[in-house]
């Protein structure tokens, strides 16, 4: 009587985890990336927490420049080699605002996206920000 394995289960033992490990990483490079959304959650906090503190300062409804928020001073308005986003704001008042980080394409911190995605808040001084996001984030 002979022991051992055919030539065909070991294929299909072969294939089997190659389907796996297939599976396992695209999970996990969806994991990576939704990762990478904390550094435009945290920055678009910054953005968040000054415009409520412009807020207290106006008492108004002043419009509110992207400079009044750190973009294109501390925050990149264009994708630098340093971040994963860049950021805008449109709208902005000390009453609304809405602060989007957009996934770099090109120019970016590597790995560069491959899909478009966006996390984006809905400001309002009464408190009842609203979070978006595309993408996966």
């Amino acid at each position: 009587m002979k022991r051992g394995f055919t030539l065909l289960e070991i294929i299909v033992v072969i294939i089997i985890i190659g389907v796996l490990a297939t599976l396992g990483f695209v999970q996990y490079s969806a994991v990576i990336e939704k990762a990478r959304g904390a550094e435009a959650k945290s920055t678009i906090g910054v953005m968040r927490t000054q415009l409520a503190a412009l807020s207290l300062e106006k008492l108004g409804t002043d419009t509110v420049a992207k400079e009044d928020l750190g973009v294109g001073s501390g925050i990149p308005g264009t994708c630098q080699p340093t971040n994963y986003f860049s950021y805008s704001v449109t709208g902005c008042t000390v009453a609304s605002c809405t602060m989007t980080a957009t996934r770099c394409k090109s120019g970016g911190k590597t790995p560069n996206a491959t899909i478009d995605g966006t996390i984006s808040l809905e400001y309002t001084s009464t408190g009842t920000d609203t979070w978006h996001t595309t993408g996966g984030y």
